[in-house]
């Protein structure tokens, strides 16, 4: 029947046609997206039997002194991403960067520091200082009498030597204060830093266990193994443990230990793990033993894997820092900015250049399924026409404009009758399947959903923005369409500031 929602219905062949009753549509989807303001989408009945859960994601988790390679990037924004995701629909976060900082390696650096380390340049730019103590020491590494002096350092520090240990923990702390700064400006913080390092010793209370559980079996040569096999005929089996008795990968790095602590001390509802695809296998292991060691929560622990990114170089080379990166998509954006007629004269152009230049690395790499490898482009990244990033931003700061030229005020008593043009409706239909999106986010963890949604917003957004004009237009219409583009503009920032993209409000 017809009736307030549907006002008409007629049948052609094969088909029924209703008719949504669109002034109702105007003022249902205006209004709530102004009252739920940044909300809009996460209140919707379709998150209302979501359960409230804790969530502890894993993600970033560089290794000390060598490179932060773009695979780092990728785990940095697609964890972020996830916990934005978790924190706007109400879940409680704990963002933990596991760092590489601990191992064979730490030896190496130790000997490569005493040889050719400054004290000075380890203050000024530490992980540019001891990646390249790293890269000299290691060209020296192949002198046995190196090898044997790493080796000596490494188990000074597993004993817990005073001198080594505090030279340790400098590379460790100055290292930690250099990621903050940097992961700032990528706008990600994390709860905790942790790294291998905090498990040397409860690794070895794993080993035990899984001793005690009769899980442990030595190979011939000695290593610790643990057979994952369903027959038990070692088809499947994980190294735990070094024939030489040290603690191997699996209990330290992806860890065992770590998880178990975990769980102790955030009793969390999931844990989510987000890393290239190379080390799935590694997962599928780490939650088998976790499996067998009588922890059931294992089925709770998830794996979110990516693939891997190819082309992605900068003027200096292969990208060596995360701050590489950084500098290089902001000044590859200010020459863009400067070399664009419409620029305006914008406060801080560099500042600008670094929101917008990071929208564009974000939306090319969110574009498709996170699993899928792809061919990374700076130019394709950093055009203004098409689905990109910096296509998100000058919608956004278009919009924006619109609002400041005709002044942002409130608007609450809109008439909606106004705005009854294919290209209002067609932003309005839009704009009411946000939370359907956001939920489709929600279930598999891929921002793509989101990433297309909100490219169709802006163009829908682009098209409205020419054919219904606020200037010149009677008051009672300019105010409806400011109204649809604010509402427009309010969900766009929304889905901007999940997929870790600060909206610029000039461009």
């Amino acid at each position: 029947k017809c009736d307030a929602v549907v006002s008409e219905i007629s049948a052609g062949p094969g088909t029924v046609n209703f008719t949504i009753n669109r002034e109702l549509l105007a003022k249902t989807v205006l209004q709530q997206v102004l009252k739920d303001g940044s909300e809009y989408g996460v209140k919707s009945e379709l998150f209302s039997t979501v359960p409230r859960q804790k969530a502890v994601i894993e993600f970033s988790s560089p290794n000390i002194a060598k490179k932060f390679h773009i695979g780092h990037l990728r785990s940095t924004i697609v964890g972020n991403f996830i916990a934005n995701l978790k924190v706007a629909l109400g879940h409680e976060v704990t963002r933990i960067n596991y760092l590489g900082d601990w191992g064979m390696q730490f030896g190496l650096l130790g000997v490569g520091f005493q040889r050719f380390g400054n004290k000075e340049k380890l203050k000024s730019s530490p992980l540019q200082h001891l990646f390249e103590v790293y890269v000299q020491i290691n060209k020296a590494a192949e002198d046995e009498n190196t090898k044997e002096l790493a080796k000596d350092f490494f188990r000074k520090l597993e004993e817990h030597d005073e001198q080594t240990l505090s030279l340790w923990k400098q590379f460790r702390d100055l290292s930690i204060e250099e990621y903050i700064r940097i992961y700032k400006r990528l706008g990600v913080d994390f709860d905790e830093y942790s790294g291998e390092s905090f498990y040397q010793e409860k690794s070895q209370e794993v080993l035990k266990m899984l001793e005690d559980k009769g899980l442990l079996q030595k190979t011939t040569k000695g290593a610790g193994i643990v057979d994952l096999s369903e027959k038990k005929d070692l088809s499947s089996f994980s190294t735990v443990m070094r024939s030489d008795g040290t603690s191997l990968y699996i209990t330290r790095q992806v860890n065992l230990a770590a998880a178990i602590d975990r769980m102790n001390k955030h009793s969390w509802d999931t844990m989510i793990y987000v890393t290239d695809k190379s080390q799935s296998n590694h997962f599928q292991h780490l939650f088998q033993i976790l499996k067998l060691m009588g922890y059931d929560w294992a089925e709770r622990c998830q794996h979110v894997s990516f693939g891997l990114v190819q082309g992605m170089k900068t003027r200096r080379g292969e990208v060596i820092f995360l701050e590489d990166v950084l500098n290089e998509v902001r000044s590859r954006m200010l020459q863009n900015m400067a070399s664009a007629k419409t620029t305006k004269e914008i406060e801080d152009p560099m500042e600008t250049a670094e929101k917008v230049g990071l929208a564009a690395l974000i939306i090319q790499d969110f574009r498709g399924l996170l699993s899928s490898d792809y061919q990374f482009s700076w130019d394709r990244a950093l055009q203004s026409r098409g689905d990109t990033g910096v296509f998100l931003q000058y919608t956004h700061a278009r919009l924006h404009s619109l609002e400041q030229m005709h002044g942002n005020k409130q608007l609450t008593d809109v008439n909606v009758a106004c705005l009854q043009e294919p290209d209002a409706i067609s932003v309005l239909q839009h704009l009411l399947r946000y939370d359907e999106v956001l939920y489709r986010s929600s279930q598999d963890l891929q921002p793509k959903h989101i990433v297309n949604y909100l490219l169709t917003l802006s163009h829908l957004a682009a098209v409205a923005h020419k054919t219904l004009p606020v200037k010149g237009s009677a008051p009672e219409v300019a105010q409806a369409r400011l109204c649809l583009f604010q509402a427009a503009r309010l969900v766009l920032a929304n889905g901007m500031k999940l997929l870790g993209i600060t909206p610029v409000t000039q461009m």
